[in-house]
């Protein structure tokens, strides 16, 4: 089987069992209709709300550990999540990550039931509610085209491999520890 640097990208299904899977998604929309302050104006500007280290996602950082490093063949540390809901006419441009995202996870949550796909070097990757594409964040181009629905919600997971180039981002090089 190899590692993931030898497929780059994969979906795994039930990523998030459905107990899992219920407190994220209600945690996600109660999260979005209270939300104040926490809106992304770099990717869209149009209310999006966007959650950098949300202590559920940090949770799932860290309790998806083993899976991911039996995923990917990799021995992992985690550096951080990132969490949003994404409204109407959203888009994600092609992009690649930042060292921090070495490798990362993207979870479905949950959605208005609109069909969005994420793009993985050109291929659409369907994900259902649970369901997870890890991938590597730094080599394989992503991106996603305009939302026509009414919400999505989606979790960023970030890891890096504790014997790569970029095992020093650990934490995302935060002077914080999330070993518990």
């Amino acid at each position: 089987m190899g590692t993931i640097r030898n497929f780059k990208f994969k979906v795994v299904k039930n990523f998030l069992d459905k107990q899992e899977l219920e407190i994220a998604n209600t945690y996600g929309l109660l999260k979005h209709k209270n939300n104040i302050q926490f809106f992304d104006t770099h990717q869209n500007n149009n209310g999006d709300s966007s959650f950098y280290t949300d202590t559920l996602s940090e949770t799932f950082l860290l309790k998806k550990l083993d899976l991911m490093e039996k995923e990917t063949g990799l021995k992992l540390h985690p550096t951080f999540s990132y969490f949003r809901i994404y409204t109407y006419n959203a888009e994600l441009t092609p992009h690649t990550d930042r060292p921090s995202c070495e490798i990362s996870v993207t979870i479905m949550y949950g959605s208005d039931g609109t069909e969005w796909p994420i793009y993985m070097e050109g291929k659409p990757i369907i994900m259902k509610p649970g369901d997870a594409c890890i991938y590597l964040g730094c080599e394989v181009e992503h991106y996603r085209k305009n939302f026509t629905g009414d919400w999505h919600t989606q979790a960023f997971l970030h890891y890096v491999d504790q014997n790569g180039p970029f095992k020093d981002y650990k934490h995302d090089k935060r002077q914080i520890t999330l070993d518990l």
